[in-house]
């Protein structure tokens, strides 16, 4: 134990220094319902099953669930971005104020849906639920105008007194390639590192310094099937970064952990910590940016960021539900594994 202490030692350091780094989170806030049922019967009516109904929470997710993240790693985190004057929306700055974040920067419009995914979770009394059906509620269109002014105001306020600016981009309106830009035709955020979590368009995104997709969304956006061909996911790596211009990618594989590329160096492919028997993967994404972007921001190079957020990642799959890893315990995490690498 010792021993893997002192391997870690750098590391730990990084994380402790968690609370005296800042983060603006530009992103489209939602809120994850989920609705908890006991199987009843099969219903006559059709082949499906009847749930009584147990429980019902609604927590961050997207954007939102990243802002937790971070606000649980110690960081000093400034949301911005949308919601509706609805339930969901009151819920969601509930549960900021809660955990002392400021709102001010979120918006809150009469004309606006909050983004909602309710998952219906199915189960027996002393079992685990599954989740059966997944509903959406989505705004007919993104923020106006005025929001948006708003919100490219905020970023910008914000992001002159961070050390970090994360971009959470579900495709909902509030965190466009367009905002960004908006965002830096004013000096004053040229020195801060952006990071980007965008689910279809990241190749449209221009100043970014590091990027998180996952293998799937690579895929998608540059036409290609990688599979098991470790060549073909280097050089779909390289691609983007060349492309963007980036100083770091990160790739996350699920089952097969993920693969670092820093500039100018040579990928780093991190197995998965822990057990591939993962219990939730809901929001996983938005653990390993928050904890790649703290990391950066407390002066972490890419490698140890990405160790970083694979530690997170690791222990948030094994939660059910929407989740969030604190800083705690990912100093646990450090002190009872060192960090391996696969060699190619």
């Amino acid at each position: 134990m010792a021993k893997i202490v002192r391997e870690n030692d750098r590391l730990r350091k990084i994380v402790e220094a968690f609370p005296k780094t800042t983060v603006t989170v530009l992103g489209d806030l939602v809120a994850d319902e989920f609705v908890f049922g006991e199987i009843s019967r099969v219903s006559r009516e059709a082949p499906v099953l009847i749930l009584k109904h147990r429980d019902r929470k609604i927590v961050p997710g997207g954007g939102a669930n990243a802002i937790y993240n971070l606000a649980d790693l110690g960081v000093t985190v400034l949301p911005v971005g949308v919601v509706g004057d609805d339930e969901p929306g009151r819920l969601l700055l509930r549960a900021f104020r809660h955990r002392r974040i400021p709102v001010s920067g979120v918006q809150k419009d009469k004309s606006y849906t909050t983004v909602t995914k309710t998952r219906i979770i199915a189960g027996f009394a002393h079992t685990a639920g599954q989740q059966v059906v997944r509903l959406d509620r989505e705004p007919a269109e993104g923020p106006n105008s005025h929001l948006r002014r708003e919100l490219v105001l905020a970023t910008r306020e914000y992001a002159r007194a961070s050390d970090a600016l994360l971009v959470s981009d579900y495709g909902y309106g509030a965190a466009t390639p367009a905002l960004l830009n908006a965002v830096r035709e004013k000096r004053g955020i040229d020195k801060v590192p952006v990071t980007l979590d965008s689910r279809h368009r990241m190749l449209q995104f221009s100043g970014i310094t590091a990027a998180t997709p996952n293998e799937a969304e690579v895929e998608e956006i540059l036409g290609i099937r990688v599979g098991n061909d470790w060549n073909r996911l280097v050089a779909a790596g390289e691609q983007i970064v060349g492309e963007m211009k980036l100083e770091s990618l990160l790739i996350t594989r699920g089952k097969d952990g993920l693969v670092a590329f820093p500039r100018r160096h040579r990928a780093i492919d991190i197995p998965i910590r822990g057990s591939d028997e993962v219990a939730d993967v809901t929001g996983a994404g938005d653990t390993v940016i928050a904890t790649f972007t703290a990391a950066l921001a407390a002066g972490a190079d890419t490698e140890e960021a990405a160790h970083l957020a694979n530690y997170a990642g690791g222990i948030v799959v094994m939660k059910r539900g929407t989740a969030t890893v604190s800083q705690q315990e990912l100093l646990q995490a450090l002190d009872q594994a060192a960090p391996v690498t696969r060699p190619h």
